[in-house]
């Protein structure tokens, strides 16, 4: 039964990776402007605009390029940049390497403190800590990212000038020297996330304290700690699962905005001066990649929904 619903889940998985990378070709095809008009600049003629056409394959069917284009995909291969007539992969692959460190820092700090602290807001419930972490979480909400990103720079880094406020990243740079230049990226990516699976987790262990078990230990005094994290927590595991691998998977693709804000050498960025620069195989690429990340994140969170609650690995 189990390995049945996660075939399920990888197949849909892949159909859905499938009709985005559909969806993406479109959306790059659809593009106003000539991408052969807008590489040749002021250099275009005629004669150069049907010559670039011609070494770019943009004269075959739209039908051809997609099936080569992701055939090539499947085998790592995303062609040539239009910007640099480089491989797109070996670019964008140390783009991605720093995307994903700045999404690690964040997700380590970021998901047991806010389990902890929905945890905590659970327990006291109706409290001043309860109404005051509630608070601060919906303010998180209500507020953009960029803005908590200008907001932090200014305190942080203009007044107080405790952290940089670009994040110039290198490879070459140590760990801890690393830590110390993405810290108001990855804060700002903590605040974040942090108030949705917050409030899930809150939301979520209330709604299994109303049970009939949960009343009957506390008839039978154990202490109100102990129902949360050895009665409630367990049984509210399959939606803060799926809270958490949603968040994480924001904290990949939607870190766009961060990057930018920060200058941080990753691939949101990348994509960013790729589409400014019309450059649509690399523009293709990354924004293939991110709905892999997002999709496969999502069908992790399924699966592991399930083997977290038995009933739905019987459903009824």
């Amino acid at each position: 039964m189990i390995l049945s619903l996660v075939a399920k889940r990888l197949a849909l998985g892949v159909l859905t990776l499938w009709l985005v990378s559909l969806l993406i070709f479109a959306i790059t095809e659809i593009l106003p402007g000539d991408v052969a008009t807008a590489i040749l600049g002021q250099a275009a003629t005629p004669e150069t605009v049907a010559a670039i056409r011609n070494q770019l394959g943009l004269n075959e069917p739209a039908w051809w390029r997609y099936l080569q284009w992701l055939t090539g995909a499947i085998q790592g291969d995303f062609g040539i940049s239009l910007a640099n007539q480089r491989p797109v992969a070996p670019q964008i692959l140390g783009r991605l390497e720093n995307t994903l460190f700045l999404a690690s820092v964040a997700a380590v700090i970021a998901v047991p403190l806010a389990i902890s602290l929905g945890l905590i807001a659970a327990i006291k419930q109706h409290s001043l800590l309860d109404r005051t972490i509630s608070l601060t979480t919906l303010a998180s909400i209500s507020v953009p990212e960029f803005f908590i990103a200008y907001l932090l720079i200014f305190f942080l880094a203009v007044q107080a000038g405790w952290f940089p406020s670009m994040a110039r990243f290198d490879a070459d740079m140590g760990f801890l020297e690393q830590l110390g230049v993405i810290v108001l990226p990855a804060l700002t990516l903590v605040l974040v996330v942090l108030a949705h699976m917050m409030r899930m987790t809150r939301a979520t262990v209330l709604n299994v304290m109303a049970q009939p078990f949960v009343e009957m230990a506390e008839l039978k005094g154990v202490p109100k700690w102990r129902i949360v994290v050895q009665h409630a927590l367990p049984n509210a595991l399959a939606p803060i699962i799926n809270v958490v691998a949603l968040n994480l998977a924001y904290l990949v693709v939607g870190v766009i905005v961060v990057e930018v804000v920060f200058v941080y050498p990753g691939l949101g960025q990348f994509m960013v001066d790729a589409v400014a620069r019309r450059d649509i195989p690399t523009v293709q690429a990354c924004g293939l990649i991110f709905a892999a990340v997002y999709v496969t994140l999502n069908m992790l969170a399924d699966i592991g929904a399930i083997l977290a609650n038995p009933r739905l690995r019987h459903p009824r």
